[in-house]
């Protein structure tokens, strides 16, 4: 991800608003059995300020029937959506006392256990095959109330499991276990899959590329997501570049 990326109320349009809110994001580092095994590298201030403000109005300032279990995907690779989604689910868990748990349900092309640089042999596509309870796939990370469910080790049967009922058993699970839910889902134009978590979401986030993201590429899924009757919750505007330094941005 680049050191920038907005938050846009819909497809098109974008929004400067500044939180009065300052951001609490830490670097920290996953551990397993008390040892460190990796971390993540920490976001800039602006880019501190657009994951909170993204946390804040998807998840912590609606004033009914708030979303708990959020899938994002890009309308096409390469938008930056698994390491906005990973930012997310850290400054929620860094505002918020309940429990939150990163998902990656990209199958086809996992990452997060290997930004978080821990092994990914059992995970979400294990869980699809298994019948342990959920928490015993997902690690718990740093902070203390963040985990993650990896995409877990790779078979020919994953992607047919990833549209069966057993995924909808394990989302329920995953809600009854957990306060919070971020998905990492494949993208839009390439794959259903995320369709098929939007179904089981309370609601989609989409990332979109800045010049490169085409308007009628992002409104055509727009109005696929509403026609499969899964709410479009907001837009994230990433890779965005500015013409005038960020201490000038900041005081537009």
């Amino acid at each position: 991800m680049s050191k920038n990326f907005e938050l846009m109320h819909s497809v098109g349009v974008e929004t400067r608003a500044k939180s009065s809110v300052r951001p609490r994001l830490q670097v920290w580092s996953a551990e397993t059995n008390g040892k460190k095994t990796g971390h993540l590298l920490p976001l800039d201030d602006l880019a501190q300020e657009e994951s909170l403000k993204l946390v804040q109005r998807v998840f912590m300032l609606q004033t009914q029937g708030a979303p708990r279990v959020v899938v994002f995907a890009g309308i096409a690779r390469g938008n930056g959506c698994s390491r906005i989604c990973s930012a997310a689910a850290r400054t929620l868990a860094n505002n918020e006392t309940g429990f939150v748990c990163l998902v990656d349900a990209n199958l086809r092309s996992p990452s997060l256990a290997e930004s978080f640089r821990i092994p990914n042999h059992h995970g979400l596509s294990d869980s699809l095959r298994e019948e342990k309870p959920i928490r015993t796939f997902a690690r718990q990370l740093g902070p203390e109330n963040l985990w993650l469910i990896s995409s877990g080790s790779s078979s020919s049967e994953s992607l047919s499991l990833l549209n069966s009922n057993r995924v909808k058993a394990r989302f329920e699970e995953m809600r009854a276990e957990f306060d919070y839910v971020l998905v990492d889902a494949p993208p839009l134009t390439h794959y259903a899959d995320a369709i098929t978590l939007g179904r089981l979401s309370d609601g989609l986030v989409l990332i979109l590329e800045a010049n490169a993201t085409r308007r009628e590429a992002a409104l055509a899924v727009t109005d696929n997501l509403r026609a499969s009757q899964i709410r479009v919750l907001g837009a994230v505007l990433n890779k965005r570049t500015f013409p005038i330094p960020d201490l000038l941005y900041r005081r537009v």
